[in-house]
């Protein structure tokens, strides 16, 4: 299954090393990781060393090489959103999601990661669900932002 899902995406991009952040982004999209089969599948398809298609997947912070949640969240921690309360917000998310720190939940619903910067300080504290900003959060929003996608996971299942 995993195999035919990946040859169909590659078979859509030319095979030129040029293709292949846009490739892992596709498998990425689809798996929610990068899995070892894939990268050499990769790595063939493009006739790129199997060592560059993994650096190029461990470089960037959008790739990862372990299953992720469904829904990808990120909470800021950095400077103002620090002061305005991003760490209650992140233990929030933690503790409503049952996580004991940053990863993925055990359903592969969420994956929750601090991140330095969002780069919407004026909103702070904020946090990212998959493309979605939720500005000038406070604790008592957070299930209620979980539920909704909650919902989601369950219907994608």
């Amino acid at each position: 299954m995993v195999s035919a899902a990946v040859d169909e995406i590659l078979s859509g991009l030319w095979a030129r090393p040029d293709n292949l952040i846009p490739a892992l982004q596709e498998i990425q999209t689809q798996f929610h990781f990068l899995p070892e089969a894939t990268l050499r599948a990769v790595s063939r398809r493009f006739q790129v060393p199997l060592a560059e298609v993994y650096h190029v997947a461990t470089f960037y912070n959008c790739f990862s090489l372990a299953p992720r949640g469904h829904h990808q969240i990120h909470v800021c921690t950095g400077t103002a959103c620090h002061v305005r309360g991003g760490q209650r917000i992140l233990d929030r998310v933690l503790k409503e999601l049952n996580l004991t720190s940053s990863g993925t939940t055990a359903d592969y619903a969420f994956n929750v990661q601090p991140v330095r910067c969002l780069g919407c300080c004026a909103l702070g504290p904020i946090m990212r669900v998959d493309q979605r900003i939720y500005g000038h959060l406070k604790q008592s929003r957070i299930p209620r932002i979980l539920e909704r996608y909650r919902s989601l996971a369950e219907v994608a299942a």
